[in-house]
């Protein structure tokens, strides 16, 4: 057993356990603050007549940064003026001498996608952007919507970037830029700039075929993920995947719903925390904050656990499960205010796996899905509060199931007891069930004040799913002969809080413990 009293350890490499680490167990002294940063503070600062603070960050290009503690903004601008796409870039309609490691963003190229390319130079009315990111966009972010809703009619999203940022010109209060290794932060009204950290780590955990190994009440901190930063842009697709090259395929939708591109095999945005080939190996009571990719990254193994946790300000998703991993759990945990910069990523994903259970966890302020369920066996999605899901991106839902879930409904996905609320942004569904979902149980969830419960038709048809006993305020319409409606209830918004069954479903899903401060400041 290791324990560590408080204070924060920067790390200046990963932590690395094997299957020699075995039996281990690491935790914090009788509930102490511990944190395991990835961080760099910056020091020589300097004020300009501007305001501006200036330090020197040399070999650095950080993409988050925090200001004692808390998240500054990266500065931007939101591009007003029309910009006509070229081989190379766009062409302006207004000079412009931005200067700076520039980065176009993309909300919404496709609705459900967000994207970002670097701008390689500004010349005057020329923006010259990074390749082969630039292309790759062109060719990917093709699509002919139909249906009635975000993003409908043939457009290509490689002519619309919705922003700008990381330029010293964007600054506004509380932001920060970075140009030519030097970086230039604007304080809020009042604020002395005090304690700045830099994520520099990309990894602080990476954990092979270890087996029953404990970590316990430690804060794991300040990891980033610099991928973005490269010709290769980061080319969101869904999730956390994204294209970094190869074949793009398209994919046509039935009844003339219309056609997307896809990549035929999409990267997947890695965790600071990796756990490859791990058996056994459990977080409890701890944070997982301030990172710059995926938070946690399970791939393979079985049995490893998150439990009384926190996971929150996080720059792409939460916690991927996937890799053919088995009987793994997250219980009582709190995700919340991730895919800050990465806005398609899902507080939780599960790709490929058996006998996951995600169960009485707190999930809210997130900028797309929620909880996310591809392809896998007996998953079970059991009491969870699920709220404030969709803020950005359209087409997802508070629970998301798309595909193949087991071979019947006994080994089939079971999304039971949850409370799914405030999913309210345009061409959203509470419990979402896409493309070709099979074999899913919906039973007995509280669903209301959502842009719309449910989704029963889509594109391929969905097989095998029930849904029964739920509560709802909206009816969802009639279903095909796939899928199964019983016994659900319609009521009134003023009904939910007097209802006894609703009642009893509200009481029990979410967190039953609270045992780590999700408001704790890091300095």
């Amino acid at each position: 057993m290791i324990t560590l009293r408080a204070g924060t350890y920067r790390l200046t490499e990963p932590i690395t356990l094997s299957e020699r680490d075995s039996g281990v167990t690491i935790q914090a002294h009788d509930g102490e603050q511990v944190v395991l940063s990835g961080g760099h503070t910056v020091s020589d600062w300097s004020r300009g007549e501007d305001g501006v603070w200036t330090a020197p960050v040399p070999g650095l290009s950080p993409r988050q940064l925090y200001v004692a503690g808390r998240r500054a903004g990266r500065a931007s601008r939101t591009l007003d003026q029309p910009l006509a796409r070229t081989d190379s870039g766009y062409e302006m309609t207004e000079p412009q001498r931005w200067r700076g490691e520039m980065e176009m963003v993309y909300q919404g190229v496709y609705p459900w996608s967000h994207a970002r390319c670097p701008v390689t130079g500004v010349d005057g009315t020329a923006i010259t952007m990074a390749q082969p990111a630039f292309g790759w966009a062109a060719e990917l972010y093709q699509s002919i919507i139909s249906w009635d809703g975000p993003g409908a009619g043939e457009n290509n999203g490689a002519d619309t970037p919705t922003s700008i940022e990381n330029s010293p010109d964007f600054l506004t209060e509380g932001t920060f830029a970075v140009a030519d290794g030097v970086l230039h932060y604007l304080p809020r009204p009042g604020e002395a700039v005090g304690e700045v950290t830099v994520p520099v780590l990309e990894t602080l955990l990476r954990a092979d075929n270890a087996r029953d190994v404990v970590f316990r009440g430690i804060t794991f901190a300040d990891a980033t993920w610099l991928r973005p930063n490269t010709p290769g842009g980061f080319l969101h697709y869904h999730g956390n995947g994204y294209y970094d090259g190869g074949e793009i395929m398209t994919v046509t939708f039935a009844e003339g719903a219309g056609q997307v591109k896809v990549p035929a095999d999409a990267a997947s945005m890695p965790g600071a925390l990796r756990l490859h080939g791990c058996s056994g190996v459990t977080f409890d009571r701890c944070r997982l904050t301030r990172l710059g990719g995926v938070a946690l990254e399970v791939q393979g193994g079985a049995g490893n656990v998150v439990r009384d946790s926190v996971i929150d300000v996080v720059a792409g998703g939460g916690a991927v499960i996937g890799g053919g991993a088995r009987d793994c759990r997250i219980e009582d945990t709190h995700i919340h205010d991730i895919g800050l910069d990465y806005h398609g990523s899902p507080a939780i994903l599960l790709a490929g796996t058996s006998g996951t259970v995600i169960a009485h966890n707190e999930i809210g302020d997130v900028p797309h899905a929620g909880i996310v369920v591809y392809d896998g066996t007996s998953t079970h999605v059991l009491d969870n509060l699920v709220h404030d899901t969709m803020q950005v991106l359209a087409d997802g839902g508070g629970i998301y199931i798309a595909g193949t879930q087991g071979t019947s409904h006994a080994d089939g996905a079971l999304i039971r007891g949850n409370v799914v609320r405030d999913t309210v942004t345009p061409y959203n569904f509470a419990l979402y069930t896409d493309y070709g979902a099979s074999w899913v149980t919906v039973q007995g969830n509280v669903i209301h004040r959502n842009d719309k419960p449910v989704v029963l038709e889509v594109s391929p048809p969905l097989e095998h799913v029930v849904f029964a006993g739920n509560y709802w305020d909206a009816d969802p319409g009639t279903a095909p002969d796939t899928v199964t409606l019983t016994d659900n209830t319609v009521l009134a918004e003023a009904d939910f809080a007097t209802h006894d069954a609703v009642s009893a479903i509200v009481a029990t899903a979410g967190r039953r413990r609270r045992a780590v401060p999700d408001t704790a400041n890091l300095v």
